[in-house]
């Protein structure tokens, strides 16, 4: 019996039922279907459920089906003798081949192509496979792990999808959820980025907290539990030591942040300015306050399309100050003088 192992971070009851699931199917050979939007983390599922399973010893291949062509993906899956097709220069063998004795996960499953969806359910259903060119039909003992961000009983309704491989494929099925369903956990995967990163890196950032962690769990994460992991990776590199500002946050969720404040006592209720320590060499404050104010004119331009009346509006600006502001920093040309204009500016000639 293997102690399980869990590689997914996490408290939140939404986390615990994956993890609880994979322990429950992972020494059993069942075909299991993993879905959740794009960002959440189904590889690390698959790799959980491989790691702690009887085939652990044995190798967990790893196909990801929307990145390899489609008039390449059989060859692939299944290998090719030499010469079955132009640029088959010697055989090879497939990715089921490789897996042998071990666990094949099909990454983003519902990308296969209709006609090869029907030799993916021949080998689920019966083992056997012949390589591209061949008639020498393989045998091969294989888990079968897939994964998709689709709907595949939608797609499978609308003949997107053959809806005999969903239910061969949906045997456990195990939904990972997103990060926005999972709230609870923002702060214990960003303890464990920081420091994995800081572990990496040498670095010694502060893990955030306060209004930092604040904005961090307010935003949505569309990307999930990769976007979070990503930013954790930037911040450490980039700030090097010390603690994580709002300033430091991209303004996706800088911007988000900002906007749920309570605005009860005016336009800065509730708006904490971005710490800064004056270097022991001072600075040039005429720079770092253009910066600033360049930076809240971008916000504004941006949440009104542009729109300067709008802009000036949100900025408490009178609308001629803001585009002054605009045309010293190159974003407004001056005007194009008049057709007539420039005639009447021409020399004559006297007849």
């Amino acid at each position: 019996m293997l102690t399980f192992k869990s590689p997914l971070v996490g408290e939140s009851q939404a986390i615990q039922n994956v993890i609880n699931t994979i322990e429950k199917v992972a020494q059993t050979d069942s075909t299991v279907l993993i879905t959740g939007e794009s960002g959440t983390g189904k590889e690390l599922v698959a790799r959980a459920i491989h790691e702690n399973s009887n085939r652990a010893s044995q190798p967990l291949v790893v196909v990801n089906c929307a990145a390899i062509p489609a008039e390449l993906l059989e060859a692939e899956l299944f290998g090719h003798m030499r010469g079955a097709f132009t640029g088959a220069m010697q055989t090879r063998i497939g990715r089921f081949e490789m897996a042998h004795g071990g666990t094949l996960f099909l990454d983003e499953v519902g990308e296969l192509p209709l006609q090869l969806q029907s030799k993916l359910l021949r080998v689920l259903q019966t083992r056997q496979f012949e390589p591209v060119g061949s008639s020498k039909t393989m045998e091969v003992d294989v888990r079968i792990i897939a994964a998709t961000n689709r709907d595949l009983e939608a797609a499978a309704s609308k003949k997107e999808f053959r809806e005999d491989l969903y239910y061969r494929l949906n045997v456990i099925p195990i939904r990972v959820p997103s990060l926005r369903e999972r709230r609870t956990d923002v702060s214990i995967l960003i303890n464990h980025f920081v420091k994995q990163f800081n572990d990496l890196t040498g670095h010694t950032v502060e893990a955030p907290v306060g209004k930092i962690l604040d904005a961090l769990m307010a935003y949505d994460w569309p990307g999930n539990v990769r976007e979070l992991e990503n930013l954790m990776e930037r911040l450490v590199i980039l700030k090097g030591q010390g603690t994580v500002d709002l300033g430091d946050l991209p303004h996706r969720i800088f911007q988000k942040f900002v906007e749920e404040q309570p605005q009860a006592t005016g336009a800065i209720s509730g708006w904490e300015f971005p710490r800064m320590v004056l270097p022991n060499l001072g600075l040039d404050l005429k720079a770092i306050v253009d910066a600033f104010e360049n930076h809240l004119i971008d916000q504004a331009l941006a949440r009104t399309s542009n729109n300067k009346n709008r802009a000036s509006e949100l900025l408490h600006m009178n609308r001629t100050t803001l585009v002054e502001k605009l045309r010293k920093r190159g974003m407004i040309k001056p005007a194009p003088r008049r057709e007539h204009d420039l005639m009447g500016s021409m020399p004559t000639i006297d007849s």
